[in-house]
């Protein structure tokens, strides 16, 4: 026996992830600005035509209810003076302006009825409508009635001995007037709107307009390539979108100063990298001359040992001699670098206190035999001039900037190193009467691996670390450092602060 079971159809796109509902644009600034302005005046208007078509209308209710008032007198005085006339005669006696309805109905009498149309045509009224004035006058003395054929009427009713009398007055005016009121305000308000839509319009297109300027310059800076190479950046906003006594011009002259500070930072940085690839280009050199040294002393050594081992000690004297110098000076170039990875870090400055006249003095003690051709002079008052700080690393900067002059100056040339007192702070100077800076060079003297002389053959100066470390341990003790150069005057002035400073995180106190 063979059984069929009904599969449950399933659609093919079942697993099929649903499709992402597409996001509305949001709206423009101008767009939403427009809208909102437009609305608001817009309901300001509706709201001001109905109060007013409120207002209006209860004038002129009270203005018709009068007028009932006194249509009632009088027709009540023309009923009074011919009783039993009926409505015909006191329609004809008594003035009423055209649409108005009269009703009269003397005890045991008929109920009359009569309206005034405003063609100046008298219509009598027939059992119904007198019987929907009837049901009407069961309510307020003053009420509304609707009469087939003949409109809206407010009608009023008045009893007196022996009669009724009723008085109604059409309500087409009113409604004339206020629809003609209403009709005129709707007419002036979308004619407002309108104008008022295309003046928004156009205040918020010129008012955005500067920052409309903003975006396409942001826009055009932002497809500058900036993580590489020499960049330069011209783009601006234009003066005149920048002013800074406007929302929008105060938008425009931030991203000025903005793109200011981003250029000069691409340009600090293209500088940093030209000195780093000629610091690895010096640092190379700098490393190659002593291992080069080192390997062929170490392999003469070997090859004197080899061969003569009696004789070798004549040889290998020398040569170790010259492995230990090499050692030396590339111990140093290591050292200054780790030095200055370290002052970055903030860590090695052991403070305590400083004597800067015992140093300067001690200082140049030690730079006279080095520079014996030169004049070494100490201006200092008798009063010591004591600081807080590393003394070790402040003797440093001295011994750099004395060795800085001496190298970089003739023979008979006078340097003199002067300490004072100058307000809160110490003053160290160095001054020589050498040629001076290379005004080409004197900018970036306190750069990393800037030098004086540029050559890898040079014969003065070192790997250009010497100044910049100078300047990272007179920062670290939250001072400054500059120089002042001109051809037959150079001076380095370094200012301390004599008030104790706080210790930089990773610093060791002094014991």
């Amino acid at each position: 026996m063979t059984q069929t079971a009904d599969a449950e159809t399933v659609p093919a796109d079942a697993d099929a992830p649903p499709e992402p509902s597409r996001r509305r644009p949001p709206w423009t600034l101008q767009r939403r600005l427009i809208l909102t302005v437009v609305g608001i005046v817009s309901l300001i208007l509706v709201l001001v035509a109905v109060v007013t078509s409120a207002v209006l209308n209860n004038v002129l209710e009270e203005r018709l209810t009068q007028q009932i008032r006194g249509a009632l007198d009088r027709l009540t005085i023309a009923v009074q003076q011919s009783p039993g006339v009926g409505a015909g005669t006191a329609l004809r006696e008594s003035p009423v302006a055209p649409g108005t309805l009269l009703l009269v109905q003397e005890d045991g009498g008929p109920t009359l009825g009569a309206v005034l149309e405003f063609d100046g045509d008298t219509v009598g009224l027939d059992d119904t409508q007198i019987s929907d004035i009837a049901a009407a006058l069961s309510r307020p003395t003053v009420s509304t009635v609707s009469l087939d054929g003949l409109g809206d009427f407010t009608v009023g009713v008045r009893r007196f001995d022996g009669a009724t009398v009723v008085v109604g007055i059409s309500r087409e005016e009113i409604s004339a007037t206020v629809g003609q009121m209403l009709t005129a305000m709707g007419i002036l308000t979308a004619g407002g709107l309108v104008l008022l839509a295309a003046a928004t319009a156009w205040t918020i297109r010129v008012g955005l307009a500067p920052l409309r300027d903003v975006a396409e310059t942001a826009t055009r800076v932002s497809r500058i390539p900036l993580d590489q190479g020499e960049v330069t950046i011209t783009q601006r906003v234009p003066e005149d979108r920048a002013d800074p006594s406007t929302e929008v011009g105060q938008v425009g002259a931030a991203l000025n100063t903005l793109l200011d500070h981003v250029a000069a930072s691409l340009s600090a940085r293209q500088q940093n990298e030209e000195r780093m690839r000629a610091f690895v280009a010096d640092a190379s050199h700098e490393l190659r001359t002593p291992l080069a040294s080192i390997r062929g002393y170490s392999e003469l050594s070997l090859r004197a040992l080899k061969q003569d081992p009696d004789a070798a000690a004549q040889t290998t004297g020398p040569s170790l001699e010259r492995i230990q110098a090499q050692s030396l000076r590339m111990t140093t170039l290591v050292e200054d670098l780790l030095l200055l990875a370290r002052l970055d870090e903030g860590q090695e400055l052991v403070h305590g206190t400083v004597d800067l006249t015992r140093m300067a003095v001690e200082a140049v003690g030690d730079a006279r035999p080095a520079g014996p051709d030169h004049r070494w002079l100490v201006d200092v008052d008798e009063t010591p001039v004591v600081i807080t700080g590393d003394a070790g690393r402040l003797q440093q900067v001295l011994a750099n900037l004395l060795a800085n002059a001496r190298t970089h100056t003739p023979s008979g040339t006078s340097i003199t190193t002067s300490v004072r007192h100058e307000g809160s702070d110490a003053v160290l100077r160095v001054h020589d009467d050498g040629p001076g800076v290379d005004p080409d060079v004197a900018s970036e003297l306190f750069e990393r691996f800037a030098r004086a002389d540029r050559s890898r053959a040079r014969n003065t100066g070192g790997t250009g670390l010497g100044l910049s470390i100078a300047r990272a341990i007179v920062e670290a003790h939250h001072g400054s450092i500059r120089v002042d150069s001109t051809p037959g005057d150079t001076t380095f002035t370094v200012r301390l602060p004599t008030e104790p400073v706080v210790a930089t995180t990773g610093s060791v106190p002094a014991q």
